[in-house]
């Protein structure tokens, strides 16, 4: 399995600050934000790493970086997003090459993961989800209970066994009312067909090219498992939670 870390887009909703700078380069506590998905990727025992990153401070992030030794990779490699931000699926197409007929793991730049990440089998694509407090800033999944004489939908607050009880027909961009208390987070495995998958999208409303797509065409497929993410985790995109995963890590104390 390959790793790659999406670490472009403009940051607009940490303006001042990212007016000169990537907002993974903004510090979590006491190391740049970037660091906490590569260390995660560390932990994952995986070697080979590709950033894409933007047209903003993308020479810093290389010069913060280099060739990956610090986390123990053989080999970190670099792309380059450009037009501005066309979304998270149009970014991890730049991997296309790197990542071949491999496995990929993609994490967002702007996420913290404490805890053990246990990817187990990938066979075809599988999310992580994480209860939250405001699922509507993300993607939000819709549940059915997994019994096929009862698919009708359910809201979701707390999972007891969710693979036997529930199952998702679908992911949601962050929906006006969510269907549950759970969001997507940044992390998502797939196999080589992503890049099949990508190349059939066209731009959503906003413009840009949806992750949830690709997700959404997986489940269509029969091919979308999903895992809950027992650690703590948060984006770090807007103030609020740049401050809260500031807090988390320092109250966890872990800052290899």
């Amino acid at each position: 399995m390959k790793g790659v870390v999406l670490a472009g887009g403009s940051g607009s909703r940490l303006d001042p600050l990212t007016r000169v700078t990537n907002k993974h380069l903004l510090p979590v506590y006491d190391k740049p934000m970037i660091y906490y998905p590569l260390k995660t990727l560390q932990d994952m025992g995986l070697e080979e790493v590709m950033i894409v990153t933007g047209d903003k401070s993308a020479g810093e992030i290389m010069r913060l970086l280099g060739n990956g030794s610090e986390f123990g990779f053989k080999r970190l490699n670099y792309a380059f997003q450009e037009g501005g931000n066309l979304g998270i699926a149009n970014a991890l197409s730049l991997a296309r090459g790197f990542v071949g007929n491999d496995l990929v793991c993609v994490i967002l730049g702007d996420n913290i993961l404490l805890g053990d990440l246990k990817v187990g089998a990938v066979g075809g694509a599988k999310v992580l989800l994480h209860r939250v407090k405001d699922p509507g800033r993300f993607g939000c999944p819709v549940f059915s209970y997994s019994d096929r004489d009862r698919e009708e939908e359910k809201f979701v607050d707390n999972f007891i066994n969710p693979k036997s009880m529930y199952k998702i027909v679908r992911i949601e961009e962050k929906p006006k009312e969510p269907k549950s208390s759970y969001a997507v987070i940044g992390v998502y495995f797939y196999d080589s067909f992503v890049f099949r998958i990508i190349d059939s999208l066209k731009p959503s409303e906003r413009g840009e090219f949806e992750i949830t797509d690709v997700n959404n065409r997986y489940l269509q497929e029969g091919k979308l498992e999903f895992d809950v993410f027992e650690g703590q985790w948060t984006d770090a995109g807007t103030f609020e939670s740049l401050y809260k995963a500031s807090k988390m890590v320092r109250k966890r104390g872990k800052h290899e």
